[in-house]
C-alpha cells in the first residue's frame, strides 16, 4: 500500500508493506488525517523527541530515528475488516480515531511506531476502543479535526480558565485556535489572541476571539506582547474591564515565549504552555516568584474530552471547517511539510490518501 513516510529526515512517498488485523485489532483505510505540528517537530527533532520521551517515562515516542516512520494521528476513518473476536463494527462505518493500538507486545501508537503505520497511509490498524461512530450530519472527513480540538479542550480544561475571566491566547495556529474555540464556550472573556499571520489573526477572530492583535504593529516581542495585557487595563478614568489577572496560554513553542509570558504577565495570573518547544529554553523563576504566577504545562487529551470534541463538532458547537486552508493526496505531503514550516498561508492541511469521497 502507499504511504508517505518519514525517512532520514525528509518525507518521502513509498510503497510499504500491507496490514493485516490479528485478534482484536481493526483494519481501517484512512478518510482523513490531519497534519500535526508534532509531526513537523519529528522531521527536524526525531532523535530529541525520542530520548527526551524516554527520559520522561513516556513509551508514546517509541519509535526509532534511523527507520521508517508513517506519521499520522489526526484521524477520521472507515471500517474495512475486523480481526477475531471483534464484534459490532461494520464494514463501511465512518469513525473518529484516537491512535491506540494493542499488539501481542502490548500498545503502540500508530503513527509514532516503526511497525505500526499512521494516518499518512491507506490502510491502518487500530483498537476497537480507539473508534467512535461519526455522528449523522458531520462530513467524515471533518471527523480528523477531532483530535486537535481535544487538544484544545484539554488545555483550557487544565487551566482556571472560566465564564467572566480574561484569557491570552499568544499564538493562533492549529493549538491557539483550538484553545480559543473551547474558551468561546466556558463565556471566558474577554478573549485575546496574538499572532504574526493575517490569515491567523483572522481565523481567531472566527474561532471566538473578542480582540485580535497584530504583535508586529509593536518594536519587538515583548511590545508585540503588551498590547494584549494593556487591553485588559482600564482607562485613567477608571473604565474598562476588571481583568488584572488573565489565563494566558502559549501556543507558539518556540524558544523566549515561556519567558515573554511571564514578563509580560500581571501579578496573579496564570501561564498554560501548550506549545511544544523544542529546543533548550530559560526563563527567570524569580520573575513567577515576584508576581506570583501559576506556570503549567499540558500535552494531549483525555478518551472523555476526545469525545466531547466530536460532539462539539458533529452538533455545531464548534465549527472548526475554516481551519482547513487545504486538501492533499500522499504524493502531495512532502510539499505540504515544506509549506507548514512556515506557514504564511497554511494553518491546518488534511492527507486524504484514498482520495475524496466517492473518488
Amino acid at each position: 500500500m502507499k504511504a508517505a513516510v518519514l525517512r532520514n529526515g525528509a518525507m518521502v512517498v513509498d510503497e510499504i508493506p500491507d496490514v493485516e488485523p490479528a485478534a482484536g485489532q481493526v483494519l481501517v483505510e484512512t478518510i482523513a488525517c490531519g497534519i500535526c505540528g508534532s509531526d513537523l517537530h519529528t522531521v527536524d527533532h526525531a532523535d530529541h523527541m525520542v530520548e527526551t520521551a524516554r527520559e520522561a517515562g513516556i513509551a508514546t515516542f517509541g519509535f526509532r530515528a534511523d527507520r521508517d516512520l508513517v506519521m499520522g494521528h489526526e484521524l477520521a476513518v472507515r471500517v474495512l475488516d475486523v480481526g477475531p473476536g471483534v464484534e459490532g463494527l461494520e464494514p463501511g462505518a465512518a469513525m473518529a480515531a484516537m491512535p491506540m493500538l494493542t499488539t501481542a507486545d502490548g500498545p503502540v501508537t500508530p503513527g509514532y511506531h516503526n511497525d505500526y503505520p499512521g494516518g499518512y497511509s491507506e490502510r491502518m490498524l487500530l483498537d476497537p476502543g480507539a473508534l467512535l461512530p461519526v455522528p449523522n450530519g458531520l462530513d467524515p472527513h471533518l471527523a480528523a479535526l477531532t483530535e486537535p480540538m481535544a487538544v484544545g479542550l484539554h488545555a483550557v480544561d487544565q487551566s482556571s480558565a472560566e465564564a467572566g475571566r480574561a484569557a491570552i491566547v499568544i499564538g493562533a495556529g492549529p493549538v491557539g485556535l483550538a484553545i480559543i474555540a473551547a474558551l468561546a464556550l466556558t463565556g471566558a472573556e474577554p478573549i485575546i489572541a496574538t499572532d504574526y499571520s493575517p490569515t491567523r489573526r483572522t481565523l481567531a477572530s472566527t474561532m471566538g476571539a473578542h480582540l485580535v492583535i497584530d504583535p508586529g504593529t509593536a518594536g519587538d516581542r515583548q511590545a508585540g506582547f503588551a498590547l494584549a495585557t494593556d487591553a485588559l487595563a482600564g482607562d485613567s478614568a477608571g473604565n474598562g474591564p476588571d481583568q488584572a489577572a488573565p489565563v494566558i496560554f502559549e501556543a507558539v513553542g518556540v524558544p523566549g515565549m515561556i519567558d515573554l509570558a511571564m514578563t509580560g504577565a500581571p501579578a496573579g495570573s496564570e501561564v498554560v504552555v501548550a506549545g511544544v518547544c523544542m529546543a533548550v529554553d530559560r526563563f527567570r523563576p524569580i520573575m513567577g516568584i515576584y508576581k506570583h504566577l501559576t506556570v503549567r504545562f499540558v500535552l494531549g487529551w483525555s478518551a472523555e474530552e476526545f469525545a466531547t470534541s466530536l460532539h462539539n463538532l458533529a452538533e455545531g458547537r464548534i465549527d472548526a471547517r475554516p481551519m482547513v486552508t487545504d486538501q492533499v493526496g500522499l504524493d502531495e505531503v512532502p510539499a505540504a511539510f515544506a509549506e507548514l514550516a512556515s506557514p504564511d498561508r497554511q494553518v491546518k492541511i488534511l492527507v486524504r490518501p484514498n482520495g475524496p469521497p466517492g473518488g
